[in-house]
């Protein structure tokens, strides 16, 4: 029977082999009879592990580690080796490409003091030491991460060069590493530049942002920049493929390639894709594509290319079922006119370059059901779907309805896939030929010779129609003004708003033009007036105040028309009988379109009496009277 010293010893003391206990002497408190033992107490049950995302459970440890950034590694790797490490790196990119990563690995290459507990900065850190097992553990006092979004002030950033006065409390070197830098304000970014040119000797600054232009100039000068590169998909399409199999988790190659193009050349995005999709495939399942296109919302891509065929060949009935097809299995709009875009991309530059038909990087279907359609297409035919998709695009993320927005968007390019293009329309011009009207329309026409036009519009141009004919001289400035209205806005605006007419005449004009109008208005006003009337004109500057401009006479004669309204006995009468009722505007059918009064016509002055130099009529020129 143990005794009771026995019983209180802990399992470690047990095992270390401690003397036993003396025999007592003697019965016992409670005499001979034995004293019942309580069992022993069951072990306690370990806690769970708490499960960690992919996106971490997997993240580099090493600079071999990171995939796609070769030319980072390469510099990094040969910075350490010749003992030329920058004090401020600034690490660009789109997000999850391994930005603040590639920081943490460079904190503890800086303060790695390898399993003996002697070496020097290294690219290859041990992540045994003390030192690296802390900066794993986001522990390390002297890595500070800080991220710039939350704390971008300059209060921030003078406690920050506060501690830049301190020597490292435990590693090599002190490494600041700012997350999302660009967010800083302006007067932060400036109290940081001195302390990014030179900083203390044990300071080591790392910059992460992913929108390099918000970094001032003046900040990026002072660091190494690296450019961290978007993933490839196959890199992506493999390690994928490997992070699974260490999951014990079986993946189709289709399934990995749609996660490695939603990903969008980023890891972290890519590896929480594929941490949903193992879920949703549960215990022993397998990801298939069909699992990942309804988990992110995508249509099949021999789909997607079945409804792009139809609609570039004008066929829209089976374009419309397909898109139903594709709305019953739960794909969004939006990511069908976004795949529909990718593809289009990829039949222009087979229409471009027929040589990069045998790419085989891409998938065989699309290659060769690629091919072959854009070889029936025109790289401009295809440039004008590209826009109209790219409109049509915007418009499904703004409808409330987002598939019936997607399907008039595939029926105007249904209707427009048998139209000729701009170019081609300007070649059957200049040949003569005519231009047909798109299917299922009747093609008007315009006059007897004319050319036809587009289903929809009136006539593109008239093969036999006469020049038109130069408009009637203006012999008064608003005249001129009416001339650029419609044809040439711009020049009207600044007409009317600009320039104070000193004298007009035919074929003449003198004006005076403020000092906000453009410089060369009158070589402007010149072109307009010569193309309207067919006449040569001289536009002259000149420095006399000249008339009020048209739009001063416009407005002072609309005060006029006001001030006398509001003094008829009529409107003083129902202003009176309404309180609160005010005379907004006064028309007049008899003005013009800049609210004056027509301009009388200009007639020719005949002299009432013969000149003095005048020759007498002969008298046989004239009956004579009885």
């Amino acid at each position: 029977m143990p005794s009771d010293l026995e019983r209180d010893m802990s399992p470690a003391e047990a095992e270390a082999g401690l003397p036993e206990p003396p025999p007592p002497e003697g019965p016992g408190l409670f005499g001979l009879e034995e004293v019942p033992v309580a069992a022993p107490l069951a072990p306690a049950a370990a806690k769970p592990t708490p499960y960690r995302v992919l996106a971490r459970k997997y993240r580099p440890q090493a600079l071999d580690d990171l995939i796609g950034q070769e030319a980072l590694v390469r510099t990094l790797r040969n910075a350490f080796a010749r003992g030329r490490v920058h004090h401020a790196f600034l690490m660009t990119g789109v997000r999850g490409v391994g930005k603040t990563t590639t920081a943490r690995i460079i904190a503890r290459a800086l303060n790695c003091v390898g399993v003996d507990g002697k070496g020097g900065p290294t690219a290859d850190p041990c992540g045994v030491c003390p030192e690296c097992v802390a900066i794993l553990a986001d522990r390390h006092p002297d890595v500070i991460e800080m991220d710039a979004a939350s704390n971008r002030g300059i209060d921030d950033v003078r406690e920050l060069r506060e501690a830049l006065r301190f020597r490292p409390a435990q590693g090599r070197q002190k490494v600041f590493i700012l997350d999302e830098v660009h967010m800083l304000t302006e007067q932060a970014f400036n109290a940081l530049l001195k302390s990014l040119e030179e900083p203390p000797p044990a300071i080591t600054f790392i910059l992460a942002t992913t929108e390099l232009r918000k970094v001032p100039i003046t900040i990026r000068s002072r660091c190494q920049t690296f450019a961290l590169k978007r993933v490839p998909e196959d890199r992506l399409r493999a390690h994928f493929a490997r992070i699974a199999g260490l999951e014990g988790s079986a993946a189709e190659d289709s399934a990995l390639a749609l996660l490695a193009r939603a990903a969008d050349g980023s890891v972290r995005d890519g590896l929480s894709l594929l941490d949903q999709a193992i879920a949703l495939a549960g215990d022993g399942g397998q990801v298939t594509a069909e699992s990942v296109r309804d988990m992110l919302g995508l249509a099949d891509r021999g789909l997607v290319l079945d409804i792009l065929e139809a609609v570039l060949r004008g066929d829209l009935p089976p374009a419309l079922a397909r898109m139903a097809e594709a709305h019953e299995r739960g794909a969004d709009a939006a990511n069908i006119l976004s795949d529909m875009l990718e593809q289009l991309h990829i039949l222009t530059r087979f229409a471009a370059i027929p040589a990069l038909r045998e790419d085989q990087g891409l998938p065989e279907n699309e290659r060769v059901r690629g091919a072959a359609l854009a070889a029936s297409l025109s790289v401009p035919a295809l440039a004008r779907a590209w826009q109209m998709l790219l409109k049509g695009l915007e418009e499904v993320q703004q409808a409330p309805d987002r598939r019936a927005a997607a399907e008039m968007v595939l029926i105007r390019l249904a209707h427009v896939a048998d139209m000729p293009t701009p170019g081609d329309i300007l070649k059957r011009l200049e040949s003569g030929g005519t231009v047909p009207a798109a299917s299922g329309a009747p093609a008007p026409t315009h006059g007897g010779g004319g050319l036809r036009a587009v289903a929809g519009g009136g006539p593109i141009m008239a093969a036999a129609s006469p020049a038109p004919a130069p408009l009637p001289q203006p012999s008064a400035w608003r005249e001129v003004v009416a001339l650029a209205s419609g044809t040439h806005p711009l020049l009207h605006a600044h007409l009317l708003h600009d320039v104070h007419p000193v004298r007009v005449a035919r074929g003449q004009v003198e004006m005076r033009v403020r000092p906000q109008a453009p410089r060369d208005l009158a070589a402007q006003l010149t072109r307009m007036l010569e193309e309207k009337t067919g006449a040569r004109w001289t536009i002259a500057l000149s420095n006399a105040p000249g008339e009020p401009t048209l739009a001063e006479q416009s407005q002072a004669a609309e005060q006029d028309r006001r001030a006398a309204a509001a003094t008829h006995p009529l409107v003083v009468a129902i202003l009176t009988a309404f309180p609160g009722a005010t005379l907004d505007a006064v028309r007049d059918a008899n003005l013009d379109a800049y609210g004056l009064a027509p301009v009388a016509p200009v007639e020719e002055e005949l002299p009432e009496f013969a000149p003095p130099d005048a020759e007498p009529a002969y008298d046989d020129e004239f009956p004579e009277e009885d």
